[in-house]
């Protein structure tokens, strides 16, 4: 439950993903995707940072 929830929580960072603007499901799909690649990426560049810059 706690990992949904921190998960939501990242994701809601992302402006275009906090509201649900997409017309399809695929774009909407490849959002959530790309943001959480970026989540993974700055974790990756920056194991010691506790929380990502705003986007």
């Amino acid at each position: 439950r706690w990992v949904v929830e921190r998960t939501i929580g990242w994701l809601g960072r992302w402006r275009r993903l906090s509201k649900d603007y997409e017309q399809r499901p695929e774009v909407a799909e490849a959002m959530v995707t790309l943001a959480m690649i970026s989540l993974m990426l700055h974790r990756l560049a920056h194991p010691n940072r506790k929380r990502l810059p705003a986007p």
